[in-house]
């Protein structure tokens, strides 16, 4: 520790020596450091809890019925996206039944049950991409800030050497050393949020095309009373007939 303190080059003389701006930029970075750590390990999270249900999601079509499916799905969870898709596609089949009178009782049943299960993968597709805007700013914005830290802290240091008249490398080596801290540290704050921000993206799009396989699957049923073959979309081949 003794050592730590005593060093005129390290973390320590760079903060005790440096102005009210470059301790503003070193700790503007360690909050977007910790921003960027807690989105990561929170949707890492999330994405690891949702495994069981892609699973469920599986097991729902060799239940005997509808309500023995929806308890395959998570029953004692609110959070599963399958569940919820499933829930909003009874619904809407059960709404369009009872309000024939309403406009979109003008709607095929059809048209109204797509709309509906769009609108519940749009829902998901947002709570998916809750946090990531926090990775990206992080991730492009932190190397700049490391980068105007660093510009501060050299002109601070070359104003303090001309000042003092001593302009020998040791006495420049040091102060500008320090400077290019920040640099370090901007990027040390950008490159985790990066990589976080595209792993996230990747598991992401796994999850959305698994939704959008299960809606194809909910649509088929809803509206034949059971589910399309593998790798079969109603939606897509009424788009194709269209």
């Amino acid at each position: 520790m003794t050592a730590l303190t005593d060093n005129p080059y390290g973390m320590a003389a760079l903060w005790s020596q440096s102005d009210w701006v470059i301790k503003t930029v070193a700790l503007l970075l360690l909050l977007m450091s910790a921003a960027s750590w807690s989105v990561i390990i929170w949707r890492s999270l999330q994405l690891w809890r949702l495994r069981p249900a892609s699973k469920a999601s599986r097991d729902f079509w060799h239940a005997q019925s509808f309500a023995e499916g929806l308890q395959l799905l998570q029953p004692n969870s609110s959070n599963s996206p399958y569940r919820a898709l499933a829930e909003q596609g009874q619904a809407a089949v059960d709404h369009h039944r009872l309000h024939k009178a309403d406009l979109h009782g003008q709607l095929s049943l059809n048209d109204w049950l797509s709309a509906c299960l769009r609108n519940a993968i749009d829902d998901n597709v947002q709570q998916l991409q809750r946090g990531l805007p926090v990775l990206a700013s992080v991730g492009s914005t932190a190397p700049f800030i490391g980068l105007f830290g660093t510009v501060w802290g050299i002109y601070h240091a070359l104003v303090s050497i001309s000042v003092s008249g001593q302009a020998g490398i040791d006495k420049v080596a040091g102060p500008v050393g320090e400077a290019l801290i920040m640099t370090a540290v901007g990027l040390a704050v950008a490159i985790p949020a990066v990589l976080g921000y595209n792993a996230l993206q990747r598991a992401n799009k796994v999850v959305i095309t698994r939704l959008n396989r299960f809606a194809h699957q909910l649509h088929a049923y809803f509206l034949t009373g059971a589910a399309p073959k593998a790798g079969v979309s109603t939606l897509a081949s009424k788009q194709e007939t269209a």
